[in-house]
């Protein structure tokens, strides 16, 4: 197994921690500021995680 095995279920689990913690921020009432800046970020570590899946893909594919 290498590092991208590893890899890919971390940059998916924080994009889901990401994203609930900015909906329940949206949810209860919470500043706006705040679910703004969590969506931000859910969008910066989805264009991570589509990164390394897409080094995965390629990767396994060379090899």
């Amino acid at each position: 197994m290498n590092v991208l095995d590893y890899l890919v279920p971390v940059a998916i689990g924080a994009v889901l921690i990401v994203l609930i913690m900015g909906l329940w921020n949206m949810m209860r009432g919470g500043s706006p500021n705040r679910s703004q800046t969590l969506m931000r970020w859910r969008v910066i570590l989805q264009f991570v995680a589509v990164c390394v899946i897409m080094g995965a893909i390629w990767f396994s594919q060379s090899s």
